[in-house]
């Protein structure tokens, strides 16, 4: 299947794959009592996807566009969860160690039922990388084609394990949604940054931008 999102920079088409799941939860940042899920796959989720796919150091996946291929149904799931919430930037870093045994509670998550994607995400090749962009490509495919996985993906939670194949022709679920702020990319430096950008689901898809607006986490001071 050729993607129809936007070539990069460089003029290549990205991949596509299609994923799936029982359920999804992509957390609001804002909302950090009771845990509330977007309506669609995030692209941080999405590089998640993508990395227990095929990762190399020599390269970083750029998500460019994710379909819905399913209604968007929610459900409301009580689990055990810790009260002592890292922020997004020690949660970031790993410097905080979170006490979960000490610190468990039961909260509600409102998360999605029965979810299915089709991601397309480019390949950005860094500065130390030995192969072509196309040679990535072709091997994410193979490994697509064949199943083959580093771990488990996930949608959002372990509770919520992916899977993965070759994208076919399912049409997109025909919705149309604000989104509102999205985490588009976490810069993993000293301290970490974030960008961010406003989230549109337009008849189904969700077109991602190349680059992000740098800011803090919002909701938080």
């Amino acid at each position: 299947m050729e993607s129809f999102a936007s070539r990069s920079p460089s003029g290549d088409p990205p991949v596509v794959v299609q994923v799936w799941s029982e359920g999804g939860l992509f957390t609001r940042p804002e909302l950090r009592v009771e845990r509330v899920s977007y309506s669609v796959l995030t692209p941080t989720a999405a590089v998640g996807i993508l990395e227990s796919i095929f990762w190399k150091p020599e390269f970083r996946w750029v998500p460019v566009a994710i379909e819905v291929l399913k209604p968007i149904k929610q459900f409301l799931l009580r689990r055990n969860e810790t009260h002592d919430l890292p922020s997004l930037t020690d949660a970031a870093t790993g410097r905080r160690r979170v006490d979960t045994v000490g610190s468990r509670d039961q909260r509600s998550a409102v998360c999605l039922k029965d979810v299915a994607y089709r991601i397309h995400a480019h390949v950005e090749l860094r500065e130390h990388a030995t192969k072509t962009a196309a040679a990535y490509r072709d091997q994410f495919r193979r490994r697509v084609n064949r199943g083959a996985c580093f771990q488990q993906p996930s949608m959002g939670t372990r509770e919520f394990p992916a899977y993965f194949g070759p994208p076919d022709d399912t049409p997109c679920h025909d919705h149309t949604e604000d989104l509102g702020l999205m985490l588009h990319r976490i810069h993993h430096t000293t301290p970490p940054s974030f960008d961010w950008f406003q989230a549109r689901l337009e008849s189904g898809i969700m077109t991602i931008p190349l680059h992000g607006v740098r800011g803090d986490v919002p909701g938080v001071a």
